[in-house]
């Protein structure tokens, strides 16, 4: 996918440049195979349901947004904190390394401008790096 002439963060730059719904439902899918395949990833895999199928609309649906385009999941699902969402579970560093080894492999599947994928991958490790310290803190305060 073109992507020189965006600015990523910007607008809906890094959505076009995700390739849309489309885009991002094609890394979203590619997330999970890799999850699934993935050994390293097995702990984080054991964290979700069986079955994905809410799973994977939820991740679509919030990139979507995320990435500057329409606002999909907070119509469907409401408003999320990625952080409290997801401090119930037991997300340790390795974890977290884990999640984003499986979306770095996902990502190198998909057609993007490498500036892209290195912004996204970037960008991905913030909201990963909020969850492992919301779930270290609930951990301490048990």
């Amino acid at each position: 996918m073109k992507s020189e002439n965006l600015r990523f963060g910007y607008q809906d730059h890094s959505y076009q440049a995700a390739g849309q719904l489309d885009g991002i439902t094609q890394l979203v899918d590619d997330f999970y195979q890799v999850m699934d395949s993935l050994p390293r990833a097995q702990r984080i895999r054991d964290m979700h349901p069986s079955d994905l199928t809410v799973s994977r609309d939820k991740l679509t649906l919030f990139l979507c947004a995320w990435l500057g385009g329409p606002r999909l999941f907070s119509d469907k699902y409401g408003a999320i904190s990625i952080p409290q969402i997801h401090s119930h579970l037991d997300v340790v560093e390795d974890d977290k390394h884990a999640w984003l080894e499986c979306m770095q492999h996902a990502i190198d599947r998909q057609a993007y401008n490498v500036d892209f994928g290195e912004y996204l991958i970037a960008q991905l490790g913030v909201p990963a790096e909020r969850v492992e310290q919301v779930c270290q803190h609930m951990r301490s305060i048990k």
